[in-house]
């Protein structure tokens, strides 16, 4: 085994230091725009607070940041709970908002080209 020596020396800390870490979690996007969207999650995100958002739209990959802008409860799905947020982005990339953009236009042609399927029945 080699010796590996960092680049610089740590020191310890007097007293406590705290820090806070970004973990990825999975989350339902339910309705998406350049400006925002409405997401599912089985955690709560806090009014105001600024998140990174990874998305994947279609083939095409977008970390975007975002504030909190409401939050509710939806309910209970197997035994958990499930939070309905809304989520304003902050200062897009071009990258981001060039990709955001397209795909809601893709989304919307594919709408518009599909008739809707209505439940009915047929009189005579």
């Amino acid at each position: 085994m080699t010796d590996h020596k960092r680049d610089a020396e740590r020191v310890p800390l007097p007293g406590e230091v705290t820090g806070e870490v970004s973990v990825y979690e999975p989350m339902a996007i339910l309705d998406l725009s350049e400006r925002g969207a409405l997401v599912e999650t089985r955690f709560p995100l806090h009014m105001g607070s600024l998140h990174e958002f990874r998305l994947v739209l279609q083939t095409v990959p977008v970390i975007i940041k975002g504030r909190i802008v409401h939050s509710q409860v939806r309910g209970l799905e197997q035994g958990a709970v499930v939070y309905r947020t809304g989520v304003e982005f902050i200062e897009p990339s071009d990258h981001a908002l060039g990709a955001i953009r397209s795909f809601v236009e893709r989304q919307k042609m594919a709408s518009h080209a599909a008739p809707a399927i209505i439940d009915a029945e047929l009189a005579d």
